[in-house]
């Protein structure tokens, strides 16, 4: 990517990362894939462990979604999901090319962390008590990402919501 991480059109630059959510002592994780141009969340999975099916799975429900991806830059962070051989060849089977961040380099993830950052702020830290289980949790994060994409406005999108502002631009 080279820095370069905004997209003029959907489905050239997809972003993704996981993230952590603790509740009661217990853990969930969150791998979503965010678009460069719409900020859409794209796909997601989430589990109660960081392990590779989840990432893959992550990848076949965004390629259900969109099917015709040649071209799209894939960017993550050097995490072992993303070298590893599986994930790898799924992207180059898939006509996507990989792109990782410098390691140790936050900024190179902005976009996906800036979300992460949106996400929890408005939904978790500070609502934990909300939750009596994970079960609850999870369920939250999905009615979350589906307001996300579908409700909430961003100035950055000329005031439209992430599937609106991708209308605008298919249009």
């Amino acid at each position: 990517m080279k820095r370069n991480f905004n997209a003029i059109y959907p489905n050239h630059k997809w972003y993704s990362d996981i993230t952590e959510f603790k509740l009661n002592g217990q853990k969930t994780y969150l791998s979503p894939i965010i678009d460069g141009c719409t900020q859409e969340i794209i796909s997601y999975t989430i589990s109660r462990s960081p392990n590779l099916k989840q990432t893959m799975n992550m990848l076949k429900k965004a390629w259900h979604k969109y099917p015709v991806l040649n071209g799209l830059i894939f960017h993550t962070d050097q995490g072992w999901q993303y070298q590893n051989y599986r994930f790898q060849a799924w992207l180059e089977n898939h006509g996507i090319s990989q792109s990782m961040s410098r390691m140790g380099n936050s900024l190179d993830d902005g976009l996906m962390e800036g979300f992460f950052g949106i996400l929890k702020r408005e939904m978790f830290y500070g609502f934990e008590k909300r939750f009596k289980n994970l079960n609850e949790l999870e369920d939250a994060i999905r009615d979350y990402i589906e307001y996300y994409n579908q409700k909430r406005i961003k100035i950055k999108l000329k005031g439209l919501t992430p599937l609106e502002y991708r209308k605008l631009v298919l249009s």
